[in-house]
């Protein structure tokens, strides 16, 4: 089995349909998605607020 892994940047309030027509897209199988998710502001640090950059899509081919 070979997998691919597509590194897909997104805006979680925008973003839902060009993800949506990303994932319908792909001719393999979705294993996993994986929210890389950013602390950078002292609310995020402290857990309080959560950002989400990208997303890590692993594809079994």
């Amino acid at each position: 089995m070979k997998y691919k892994v597509h590194r897909f940047e997104i805006n979680m309030v925008q973003d839902h349909g060009r993800l949506e027509h990303f994932l319908n897209n792909l001719k393999g199988e979705i294993v996993s998605i994986i929210p890389n998710i950013a602390k950078t502001t002292l609310f995020q640090i402290y857990g309080v607020t959560r950002k989400v950059d990208f997303l890590l899509i692993v594809e079994k081919i």
